[in-house]
């Protein structure tokens, strides 16, 4: 599903213009940023709608802002190396993200594959993600509101799971919901002391994996709010 930048994009002025967009754009590819279907979707989509109108000015800098209940707007350079970790090999057919937040990521993962089911525990933020998405007519995610600890057992196995929480260690449940061959990014560790890793099911048995980076992510909760 390509997002078309000339419906999305406002020309605009200012910290939301084309050239800001640009600037960013460079950014993240010097710091490694190379596959160009991820370079696409985060220059075409609009995240100054992601964020309230307060943060707008700010939004095009590569850094995470406030979404409110405790939870962040990852910076882009982020969002640009988890969804490049996860389709690097062939992007999935079917995601399910763990922690809808704002909707930004979610909304580059809808450009990618064919389809997202995201899981988001504060309900606030289920509901503005919700109305953010339906106004950019992103029809290929389905959304929840309920503990993403847990996953989505309805729909799965799924051929990607991205999760944009830490937990302290691989989640059983997430990982028994990826298909054979699947992959899932996400940050593991306390505090300060976190890594982005990639998972791998492996279509033998078992789960390899490999640590990508250091990370910086709040905590994954339980149950929901």
């Amino acid at each position: 599903m390509r997002v078309m930048a000339e419906t999305l994009l406002d020309p605009g002025i200012g910290m939301t213009s084309r050239r800001t967009r640009e600037r960013l754009i460079q950014r993240l590819i010097e710091a490694g940023i190379d596959s160009p279907e991820v370079l696409r979707v985060m220059r075409e989509l609009p995240r100054h709608l992601f964020v309230d109108e307060a943060l707008a000015s700010r939004v095009y800098e590569d850094s995470a802002l406030p979404i409110g209940h405790g939870q962040t707007l990852s910076q882009p350079y982020t969002v640009a190396r988890m969804t490049q970790a996860l389709i690097e090999h062939g992007a999935p057919d079917t995601v399910l993200e763990i922690g809808t937040g704002s909707g930004f990521q979610t909304a580059v993962l809808a450009s990618l594959v064919r389809r997202v089911y995201s899981v988001e525990r504060v309900g606030e933020l289920f509901e503005r993600a919700q109305e953010r998405l339906g106004a950019l007519k992103m029809r290929n995610i389905r959304y929840r509101h309920g503990d993403g600890a847990q996953g989505w057992h309805e729909y799965a196995p799924y051929q990607g799971i991205l999760v944009t929480a830490a937990p302290r260690g691989i989640p059983r449940a997430l990982a028994e919901q990826l298909a054979p061959g699947g992959v899932m990014v996400l940050p593991i560790g306390d505090g300060p002391h976190q890594s982005l890793v990639r998972l791998v099911r492996l279509a033998r048995g078992g789960f390899g994996h490999e640590i990508l980076e250091p990370a910086s992510f709040v905590p994954l909760l339980a149950g929901v709010a």
